[in-house]
């Protein structure tokens, strides 16, 4: 009888196990078979046990976070296979307030998001490709304001609130760390590396062909939309009384007109070509700068001021740019200035819904904003990474930008690098401020616990 591939896989399996098993017998002699602890500097034993674990407690401060408490929360970062770091530290001299963050980023040389419990204040700070300093700067602000100063409440806030946000993945050190298991352990895990070349080999394509049928799902997802806002661009030019020959046209509006049609045929090109997500952010990028031509030209023609260079209209795009930013939150999320239209900003005063931009999902049409991470590059190309964390925190595509599968901020596919990874340092520290008006974010010169 042949073997299938449910059976081949079962197999491997129980061989995986057996292997495992003897694996973990070996580390439980890790005292015995594993090499002397190297003395160290006190930022370096920290970074030794961040890169075996999430989560280090200082045993001076061992009263601030259970060993349990600390266990639940490694485990729950490495569940979520994000590159997150927590320290609860003393306030001593041992620990820089003014440096500690660069410090201990720099002597684990990982790529990550790390919070520090210093003393009785918190503070975190990220590599630029895991979180952006102003999405970390709004996650500290929020745990201080709400933790009532606990230990244990605020790394579990920070966690909660980082893991949807964080991009990048954990480091492999983290995975089945139990210590170390000397010669014979190596010959053990020789052997799981084994199993695991065959398991991977029949995974490996059927893993590819899932990841590039969601791609794929989501380009015509994306495709329908985008190719109505590049219609909807194109009977906007065709509708213009514009004529370039005209002898009241001068020549920095045939150059307005010119730079939007061709916006028009880039945007066009870019689309027919897109292959990726992500392909579709110039294409949005595209049609803003040409409604912004449009916008120019029209201000020349009346003999008005010209537009200042502004985003799109939050709510629709394709109104053009915006002429005023305008109090707005989304359901069930915090009100925050955002980009309108003139229409749109003068509903917002009377009251009024503003006219969305909606779109096909699995749940209906809903407004791009909240239509998942698909939507991501579409977003990007009209407002740009800077502006767009917040806007849309607090929204569902706001909760995807920095994850996996948003084409836009970290899962590998969108060109940006991964978390995780070992690297030489480009974190900025946060200013440690503690006082509970935020202030992580980046790690530049001069931030501290002052």
């Amino acid at each position: 009888m042949r073997n299938g591939p449910g059976r081949l896989l079962r197999r491997y399996a129980v061989l995986l196990a057996v292997a495992m098993a003897v694996t973990g017998v070996l580390a439980c002699m890790g005292g015995v078979l594993a090499p002397p602890a190297r003395s160290a500097s006190a930022i370096g034993t920290v970074a030794e046990q961040l890169r075996k674990r999430p989560v280090y407690v200082d045993p001076r401060v061992s009263d601030q976070l259970t060993p349990s408490q600390a266990k639940a929360l490694s485990d729950r970062i490495r569940s979520a296979d994000r590159p997150v770091f927590v320290a609860v530290l003393p306030a001593t001299s041992q620990f820089p307030a003014q440096t500690v963050l660069r410090d201990l980023r720099s002597a684990t040389g990982v790529t990550g998001l790390y919070a520090i419990r210093l003393g009785s204040r918190f503070d975190a700070g990220a590599d630029p490709q895991v979180m952006s300093p102003t999405a970390v700067d709004n996650l500290v602000g929020q745990v201080q304001r709400s933790s009532g100063g606990s230990t244990a409440d605020e790394v579990d806030s920070f966690v909660a609130g980082a893991l949807p946000q964080a991009g990048g993945r954990a480091p492999d050190s983290w995975q089945g760390h139990n210590g170390g298991v000397g010669p014979l352990g190596a010959i053990v895990l020789g052997a799981v590396v084994v199993v695991l070349v065959g398991v991977g080999y029949l995974l490996f394509r059927r893993r590819r062909k899932a990841r590039q049928d969601q791609r794929q799902g989501q380009l015509r997802q994306l495709r329908k939309a985008v190719d109505e806002d590049i219609t909807a661009f194109g009977e906007e030019l065709d509708r213009l009384d514009f004529r370039p020959a005209d002898p009241a046209s001068d020549d920095l509006m045939r150059g307005d007109y010119s730079q939007a049609l061709d916006a028009y045929e880039r945007a066009k090109s870019l689309l027919g070509a897109a292959r990726r997500p992500q392909d579709v952010q110039p294409v949005t990028h595209a049609l803003e700068e040409g409604r912004f031509a449009l916008a120019t030209l029209d201000a020349r023609r009346g003999g008005e001021p010209l537009p200042e260079r502004r985003p799109p209209c939050f709510f629709d795009p394709r109104h053009g740019p915006s002429v005023r930013d305008v109090p707005w939150a989304p359901a069930d999320g915090a009100v925050r200035d955002v980009p309108a239209c003139a229409a749109d900003a003068a509903r917002i005063d009377d009251g009024a819904a503003p006219l969305t931009r909606t779109v096909d999902t699995a749940r209906g049409p809903q407004p791009y904003w909240n239509a998942g991470p698909a939507y991501a590059p579409y977003a990007g190309g009209y407002f740009g990474g800077g502006l767009l964390p917040g806007l849309l925190v607090g929204t569902l595509l706001g909760g995807s930008l920095f994850g996996p599968g948003s084409g836009y901020g970290g899962d590998g596919s969108g060109g940006a690098p991964e978390g995780g990874d070992y690297s030489g340092s480009d974190f900025d520290p946060g200013d440690f401020g503690g006082g509970g008006d935020g202030g992580g974010g980046g790690f530049s010169d001069g931030g501290g616990f002052e």
